[in-house]
């Protein structure tokens, strides 16, 4: 049946949505096609939180990473792309293998999911990292929806 994981491959994967002072974490697995947010990682000029990566990856023993890819509109590639390709680099450090996922949007449909979220009764204001942490679920997501296409 198309669409349908493959359930003897259970696959668990961590995803980022990379951004020059946060980067959003998220983990998913292949059984149920689904993610949850892990927070986020620091990042800046000197690079990612690479500790801290390495300490989510001992915790969830990832087969596979995942980025989102930072496109335009018209699917062009964007302007981080140098940076992320660093980032993207910096993440072989672990030798596991690394895919990425168009992320155009993902920041704003984490967003209007928050707010929905807010609408039905969740407390809090929605900050920055909650946004970048749900965005790296939605990345998440779109890979576990479409791997194997």
């Amino acid at each position: 049946m198309p669409g349908t994981p493959d359930a003897t491959v259970a696959e668990t994967i961590l995803a980022f949505d990379y951004g020059r002072r946060r980067i959003g974490v998220a983990v998913g697995q292949t059984i149920t096609a689904s993610a949850s947010p892990l927070g986020v990682i620091r990042n800046n000029a000197a690079g990612a939180d690479l500790a801290k990566i390495a300490a989510l990856i001992r915790e969830w023993r990832p087969n596979r990473l995942i980025v989102g890819l930072p496109m335009h509109a018209d699917g062009s590639t964007s302007e981080l792309q140098h940076v992320l390709d660093a980032f993207i680099d910096q993440l072989k450090a672990f030798a596991l293998p690394i895919d990425t996922v168009d992320e155009r949007y993902t920041s704003l449909e984490a967003e209007a999911e928050l707010r929905q979220a807010r609408a039905r009764g969740a407390r809090g204001r929605i900050s920055r990292q909650q946004i970048d942490s749900t965005a790296a679920v939605l990345i998440a997501e779109r890979y576990l929806a479409h791997r194997g296409n």
